[in-house]
């Protein structure tokens, strides 16, 4: 198996590809593909991932050769997207065939008139975007001014285009256990959904930083505070696997009268074989709030169940919540006085898409075979 670093930059669609890895025990040649990926419009683009020699120092690097229209001459990535960048209603960016998994890493750029990017890989163990900055390492082609610095900086993959959309995509920060913040993607979007992504870090892995997100069949990892942020998100059908001790989600409202939270809604929740060593959250902001519904609890999960931060004023403040909880880790008994069991009235506002789509007048999610998925697919 070879691994191959690339230098050059990809710009697209806020996401900036720094560097691309490309895992290749089969062959010398991938299949790439734009999907269409729930548009009514099939995409007739067929790019191909092929070994070629770089101009520069005969050094070998990777290329693609473009099948549509291109009469077969090979080109950069970053040439074959700016091909198809502009003037479509919806972008989309290659898949990755799943003989071989291709591993990018990515940095993000600021690109204000840059939105709709779909992003779509066909398994998520194949398609990873994967980097190792730390919020006090940041190695980046970008200044401090343009992608921010700590934890906000920090990310593997920033996604700041509006109706963005991952599917089958894994997003990793692969700083090793004690880097501290390590930011696998943050999202400052409104409208962006994720379905069958993978989370992959250890503290702070999904900053959910701002706007409304859906994310359904997922799979997210990490110790500390790994779901954290002050978007309204609700997170459907995931798997939160919790890796050593801590918590699992740090929201950061910051008053009563903000809309955001996040409502996990159907999940499962597994720990390493341990039992009581993690937290279901505690408040970033003081007025932070979350709601487990219907989820299942792993003997990992602490009976107390919420922290409040050290601090004993956000016991005043903070909106933890559960509701029809099960599992060995499920304790309302002997959870916090300061978090609720919802009543079926009280919950019935979170266990509805509308609470990530609130405006029934301009909807953003469709329902497709009882599956929601942004209008804008």
């Amino acid at each position: 198996m070879s691994v191959k670093t690339l230098g050059y930059n990809w710009d697209f669609a806020r996401v900036r590809i720094a560097r691309l890895h490309v895992d290749d025990p089969y062959s010398s040649l991938h299949s790439i593909s734009l999907p269409r990926l729930f548009s009514a419009t099939p995409f007739t683009h067929l790019l191909q991932l092929d070994r070629t020699s770089s101009s520069q120092a005969g050094e070998q690097t990777h290329g693609l050769q473009n099948n549509h229209g291109g009469a077969g001459r090979r080109r950069r990535l970053p040439d074959c997207a700016g091909s198809h960048r502009r003037g479509a209603p919806r972008q989309h960016l290659p898949d990755c065939d799943s003989r071989g998994a291709w591993r990018l890493s990515a940095a993000p750029v600021r690109a204000q008139d840059e939105n709709l990017i779909t992003l779509a890989g066909i398994r998520p163990e194949d398609t990873v975007l994967t980097w190792n900055n730390t919020a006090i390492k940041i190695e980046h082609h970008q200044a401090a001014r343009v992608i921010g610095t700590g934890t906000f900086g920090c990310g593997s993959t920033i996604v700041e285009g509006e109706d963005f959309i991952a599917e089958n995509i894994t997003f990793e920060n692969s700083a090793p256990q004690g880097s501290g913040q390590a930011v696998a993607i943050r999202v400052t979007a409104d409208r962006c959904a994720f379905y069958n992504c993978r989370f992959l870090g250890w503290q702070d892995t999904l900053y959910l930083h701002y706007g409304k997100q859906y994310l359904r069949d997922c799979y997210i990892e990490g110790s500390v505070d790994f779901i954290f942020g002050n978007s309204t998100a609700l997170l459907e059908h995931c798997h939160i696997h919790c890796k050593s001790a801590g918590f699992i989600t740090a929201q950061s409202r910051k008053s009563s009268q903000e809309t955001t939270g996040y409502v996990f809604l159907r999940c499962v929740i597994t720990g390493n074989g341990g039992t009581q060593y993690t937290c279901l959250g505690r408040p970033w902001g003081p007025f932070g709030r979350v709601v487990f519904a219907y989820t299942y609890m792993d003997a990992c999960v602490k009976q107390c169940g919420w922290h409040n931060w050290g601090k004993t004023e956000n016991e005043r403040s903070a909106c933890f919540y559960e509701y029809r909880c099960f599992g060995p880790g499920s304790c309302p008994s002997k959870r916090v006085t300061w978090a609720r069991e919802l009543i079926d009235d009280e919950a019935e506002q979170f266990l509805a898409h509308s609470f990530v789509d609130p405006e029934p007048q301009r909807p953003w999610l469709a329902s497709r075979m009882a599956v929601r998925i942004p209008y804008s697919a």
